[in-house]
């Protein structure tokens, strides 16, 4: 297990431990009136803190006793299954080249959070939009949903491919994890286009690698 990127275990009383209770705390806020099921973690670059984020956020989500499962859809480049510490298959291509016909079949690994589960990404196919784009993803969604109080979805750079925008078109929002001093501004504001136009509500922004170490939030 990455105990370096995994801070929230690593280090429970660390400030960028603090700021991943914050942020939190800052979505539940922002969904008062119908409470987040599902939510993708994405950024406008490619960027190795997206995955440590997402990873963090599901830890913070199930140390508050909400039953959290973690997928890795970044079909291109997935990290996921490196951060826990497990094996990259079976996973979620593996679903979708299965008759799984219930949720209790999926391939879901324990971690060592209670009520923290993952679904890593399975084998890398040939044309990861396609997956996105078929009815299986949509049941497998469902299948997710039924299992879990929250599913997080670590998704591809939203300006890389269309993978972010259209998973992010099926869930409740998408968190844009930006890095400071490192993601281009123009990237930025690309990114926030792609999403507008694909009609994904942006649920507020992670700046990493702040002054102090910790997380910002936006919203």
């Amino acid at each position: 297990m990455d105990k370096v990127n995994l801070v929230t275990l690593s280090d429970p009383q660390a400030p960028a431990t603090e700021a991943y209770r914050a942020l939190r705390m800052n979505l539940a806020f922002t969904s008062l009136d119908k409470p987040l099921e599902t939510l993708v973690v994405s950024s406008p670059a490619p960027d190795e803190t997206k995955s440590p984020v997402a990873a963090n956020l599901a830890i913070v989500m199930a140390q508050a006793e909400q039953r959290v499962i973690l997928v890795d859809v970044d079909l291109r480049r997935p990290r996921l299954h490196q951060l826990f510490g497990v094996s990259q298959e079976p996973g979620v291509t593996t679903v979708m080249l299965s008759q799984v016909a219930d949720a209790t079949a999926l391939p879901l690994v324990d971690t060592p959070v209670p009520g923290l589960r993952l679904l890593p990404s399975g084998a890398l196919p040939p044309n990861p939009a396609a997956i996105f784009a078929s009815k299986k993803m949509q049941h497998l969604l469902t299948q997710l949903k039924a299992e879990a109080d929250v599913v997080i979805f670590d998704a591809p750079p939203v300006t890389v491919a269309v993978d972010a925008s259209a998973m992010a078109a099926q869930t409740d929002g998408l968190l844009l994890v930006v890095r400071a001093g490192h993601t281009r501004r123009d990237r930025i504001e690309q990114a926030k286009e792609m999403l507008a136009h694909s009609r994904v509500r942006l649920l507020g922004a992670v700046f990493t690698d702040a002054s102090g170490g910790g997380l910002l939030t936006g919203y």
